[in-house]
């Protein structure tokens, strides 16, 4: 992860953690230590999120199971971290944009929703929600924050479809809030947020307090989809799935992790 100061009140945020961008250890590690800079800077206005890795954003949490340790520990606020980093960026009095190019799906899509507002590349921006054709279900908050997005009924077909979105359909479904060409995404978002920049931190932080106390989930039921993931870890069909998907080369560069929704459904076809 590094961090580019583009101003005392606005910084860039780049993911870069290859060859995939998985969501390990380090990302959690790495955004732990952002939002505590995060919310002891005064002067810090906006920060925006994005990828130094043009085909993926960030790619899902880590399944090898090296970092199964970070859901367990707790965070600042007494919840697993990953939990807790998502919670706390929502509730950061800093405005957090992410900014998508390449493929972000599972706790990437997560993180994403996460953030205060989402813009993506209309020609390179790819957003999916596979972990029920992977044979778990989305613990990171998608269950508890996409419905409020998107409707019940997109929120199911995103989830229970496990399938690729193109970026023009999630602007459609309110999954982003806009959906822009590849050429003028740097300028749009660059734009927003040097406005944002100069702006009195008080108004934006307590704006930003009001609505998302009638827009986020309680924490409680972001507590049940956590618990839910863990819990899916265990079965073992979950774990006949992730090995048929490692077989075919998740987490390792080639088509399985470009085109991870068309895999899914003949997942264990291989098996047979």
């Amino acid at each position: 992860m590094r961090i580019i100061e583009e101003s005392p009140a606005y910084w860039r945020v780049l993911f870069d953690n290859p060859p995939l961008n998985v969501v390990d250890h380090t990302v959690f590690e790495g955004l732990q230590d952002l939002l505590a800079r995060m919310d002891n800077n005064p002067r810090l206005r906006v920060v925006v999120f994005e990828s130094a890795n043009l085909d993926f954003y960030l790619a899902h949490f880590d399944m090898s199971g090296e970092s199964a340790s970070i859901a367990k520990a707790a965070g600042p606020s007494g919840v697993a971290i990953p939990t807790d980093t998502f919670v706390r960026l929502t509730k950061s009095p800093v405005v957090s944009i992410a900014k998508i190019r390449g493929r972000v799906r599972g706790v990437g899509s997560e993180f994403i929703l996460a953030c205060d507002m989402r813009f993506a590349s209309r020609e390179n921006a790819v957003l999916g929600q596979p972990e029920v054709g992977a044979g778990v279900i989305p613990g990171g908050g998608a269950t508890e924050r996409l419905p409020l997005l998107t409707g019940r009924g997109r929120a199911l077909e995103i989830i229970l479809g496990a399938d690729d979105f193109d970026a023009d359909t999630a602007e459609r479904y309110g999954w982003v809030n806009r959906s822009l060409s590849d050429g003028d995404l740097d300028g749009f978002v660059d734009t927003l947020a040097r406005r944002l920049a100069s702006f009195d931190r008080r108004p934006i932080e307590s704006a930003k307090n009001l609505v998302n106390q009638v827009s986020l989930p309680p924490i409680d039921r972001l507590l049940d989809g956590r618990n839910a993931f863990a819990d899916a870890l265990t079965w073992p069909e979950t774990r006949q799935r992730v090995a048929a998907l490692f077989a075919r080369g998740l987490q390792r560069e080639g088509d399985l992790e470009n085109r991870f929704g068309a895999h899914l459904a003949d997942l264990l076809d291989d098996q047979a």
